[in-house]
C-alpha cells in the first residue's frame, strides 16, 4: 500500500503528541511552582526533560494500546480509525486546555479509539476494554488519593516537632525530585500511548503483519521528543487550576502529592494499564490537601474536574466516529 495514509497519521500523532505536552504540563509541576519549589522556566525545562526521557523508557503501554484494545482492518478504513482517533483526541485536548481544566489526554484518546473502531466496523476487545482501560481509570485516581492523603499523615506525623522553616526549605529541594518522577512517568505513559497508534497504523497500512504489535524505535523517539517541546510550550491554563484553583498548597503537601502519584503512573506502566496522569496527580493533590481540612480543597473546582472527566471518553469518541463517518461516506 502507499506510505502516504500510514505518513499522515504519523504526522497527527505528533500533533496529538504535542498538544498533550502543553496540555499535560501542569501535571507534573503545577505544585512546584505553586509551593515555589521551583521557578516557572526551570520547572517547565525539567518537566521536558523528564518527559522526553521517560518517553523512551518502556513500551508496555504502547502493546496495551496497539494490541489489546481494538484491531483494525488492513485496508484504508483501519487507517481512518487511526486519523479518527487522533484528531477526535486532539480536539478534546484542545477544548479542555482552552476552559483551562485537567481531563486526561490518555482517556481522549482511548475514547477516540473506541469511537472511531466502532463506527469503522472495526473489531473492539471489551474485555481488555474493561480490564486494562476501564478498571485502572477507576482505580487510579482511589489509588492516588488515598496515597496522597497517607504519605502527607505520616509526613505530618514524622515532622510535628521538627522547626518550621528548615522542614519546608527541605521538601521545597526534595519537590525537584518529586516533580521530575511525576514527569517521567509521564512520559512512560503518554509517548507510549500515542506510538500504539502508529502502531495499528503500520499494521492498517500494510507496513507490517498484524500479529507485530512490537513499536520501532523510530516512533518512540519522535514522540518522546515531541511530547518534551509541548511540555516545554507551557500549559499555564491548567497549571493555575491545578496549582492554586483546586486548593493552595505548602511544600509537604506537594511531595507528598507528587510522590503519591509518580507511585501510581510507575506501577501503571509497569502493568501495561494506560493510566492518566491528570486523574492521579489530582486526585494526589486532593488527598494530601485534605489532611489540613476538607474545607481546604475548593470543592467546586473539583467538580468541574470530575465533570471534564466523565465527558472525556464518549466527547472524544463522539467527535472520532462523526470525523470516520464523514471518511467512510468519501471513501
Amino acid at each position: 500500500m502507499e506510505w502516504w495514509p500510514t505518513a499522515l497519521v504519523v504526522l497527527l500523532a505528533l500533533g496529538f503528541t504535542y498538544t498533550n505536552g502543553f496540555h499535560d504540563a501542569g501535571n507534573a509541576i503545577a505544585t512546584s511552582i505553586s509551593t515555589r519549589a521551583l521557578t516557572p522556566r526551570i520547572a517547565l525545562a525539567l518537566a521536558a526533560t523528564m518527559n522526553a526521557a521517560g518517553g523512551l523508557a518502556g513500551v508496555r503501554v504502547a502493546e496495551t494500546i496497539g494490541g489489546d484494545i481494538v484491531t483494525v482492518p488492513d485496508d484504508a478504513s483501519g487507517t481512518l480509525v487511526c486519523v479518527g482517533a487522533l484528531l477526535g483526541a486532539t480536539a478534546w485536548n484542545l477544548l479542555t486546555w482552552w476552559r483551562g481544566l485537567p481531563s486526561s489526554s490518555s482517556h481522549a484518546l482511548v475514547g477516540g479509539l473506541g469511537g472511531a473502531a466502532l463506527v469503522a466496523g472495526a473489531v473492539v476487545h471489551w474485555g481488555a476494554v474493561v480490564d486494562k482501560v476501564a478498571i485502572p481509570m477507576v482505580l487510579s485516581p482511589l489509588v492516588g488519593a488515598a496515597g496522597g492523603f497517607l504519605l502527607m499523615a505520616l509526613i505530618l506525623r514524622v515532622f510535628r516537632s521538627a522547626a518550621p522553616g528548615p522542614t519546608v526549605r527541605g521538601f521545597r529541594y526534595a519537590q525537584t525530585v518529586s516533580a521530575a518522577a511525576v514527569a517521567f512517568g509521564h512520559g512512560m505513559q503518554d509517548a507510549s500511548k500515542t506510538a500504539g497508534v502508529v502502531v495499528l497504523a503500520l499494521v492498517a497500512g500494510g507496513h507490517r503483519p498484524g500479529s507485530d504489535t512490537s513499536t520501532p524505535w523510530w516512533v518512540l523517539l519522535l514522540l518522546a521528543l515531541v511530547l518534551g517541546l509541548g511540555t516545554y510550550a507551557g500549559g499555564w491554563r491548567i497549571m493555575r487550576t491545578l496549582g492554586r484553583g483546586l486548593i493552595h498548597l505548602d511544600p509537604p503537601q506537594g511531595f507528598a502529592a507528587e510522590t503519591a502519584a509518580a507511585s501510581v503512573l510507575w506501577v501503571a506502566t509497569i502493568t501495561g494499564a494506560p493510566i492518566s496522569t491528570t486523574h492521579a496527580i489530582t486526585a494526589a493533590i486532593t488527598g494530601a490537601g485534605a489532611t489540613r481540612s476538607a474545607k481546604a480543597v475548593r470543592w467546586g473546582v473539583a467538580r468541574s474536574i470530575v465533570v471534564a472527566w466523565l465527558l472525556t471518553v464518549p466527547g472524544a469518541a463522539l467527535v472520532a466516529g462523526v470525523l470516520v463517518l464523514g471518511g467512510l461516506l468519501l471513501l
